[in-house]
């Protein structure tokens, strides 16, 4: 049984969890599988955005198979945990939007899955959490890092320190989520819709955006003043707005195919 499922549905690829049994959670396989079809769509120009979810209702992902950390030495683990943050980087800067639709738990893991993608889509029965230190662990594919950054440095300690899970609700009131959360019925139609919505907008100028995106987290604001000028003038003297620009005067949708620039390869 294939543990990531893959499945294009015109510019969108949608990437599922397949462990349902295992409430999804993360092993070797898995996190390779959704490494491999974000490295596959940003290569693709007929893929725009990804879209990742988890079978099933109760979980998008629990977290780390920990079959797989039981009595394991510290050299090996941080083996594994190097090619878990190499992959969930390589989602962050593949420079193609990826969007998870959370369709239950994203606990340890599948927490830091969600924090790595370009934004979630929550159903209502969405409960996220970092719980690993009621193992004895820490969070190892980035929650440390990016959660302070996501909803401030006070939250984040609290639900790393004692567990505690946000709700759906919470989580977008924090600002986690820009999607209001939706019916467990809805949750892929809509995650489908924002993916197709962003696949509609320019190729070059979503790639700009994402780097752009990527530098403010990492950069000093004025190193990143300059990468957005220098991006904002490579899209303003492409093809791609070339076409949107005459569509909009024209009053039709542009063809951003037709006028199609090449990929630049994500941050290695």
């Amino acid at each position: 049984m294939r543990e990531v499922l893959y499945e294009q549905h015109g510019p969108v690829l949608l990437l599922t969890i397949n462990r349902e049994q295992a409430h999804n959670a993360l092993n070797a396989s898995v996190i390779q599988g959704i490494g491999d079809g974000v490295k596959s769509a940003a290569a693709d120009p007929g893929i725009q955005a990804v879209v990742i979810t988890g079978t099933g209702h109760k979980a998008f992902c629990a977290g780390a198979d920990l079959k797989e950390l039981d009595d394991i030495s510290a050299d090996d683990a941080h083996r594994n945990l190097n090619v878990g943050q190499e992959a969930f980087r390589a989602i962050e800067t593949s420079g193609i939007p990826v969007i998870t639709a959370v369709n239950g738990l994203a606990l340890g893991g599948g927490f830091e899955l969600v924090l790595a993608s370009t934004f979630p889509v929550l159903s209502t029965r969405a409960s996220l959490g970092l719980p690993e230190a009621s193992l004895g662990l820490i969070p190892g594919y980035g929650g440390t890092q990016r959660l302070p950054r996501a909803i401030g440095a006070a939250t984040a300690a609290h639900l790393m320190l004692t567990g505690a899970r946000l709700s759906a609700n919470r989580a977008y009131e924090l600002g986690l989520t820009p999607v209001e959360p939706v019916d467990p019925e809805s949750l892929l139609t809509e995650a489908m819709a924002c993916a197709e919505r962003i696949a509609a907008q320019g190729p070059r100028a979503v790639q700009f955006i994402l780097e752009c995106l990527n530098a403010s987290r990492d950069t000093p604001l004025g190193t990143g003043l300059r990468l957005e000028t220098r991006l904002a003038a490579t899209a303003a003297g492409g093809s791609e707005s070339t076409e949107g620009i005459r569509a909009f005067f024209e009053k039709r949708s542009p063809d951003f195919l037709q006028a199609a620039e090449p990929k630049i390869d994500g941050e290695k």
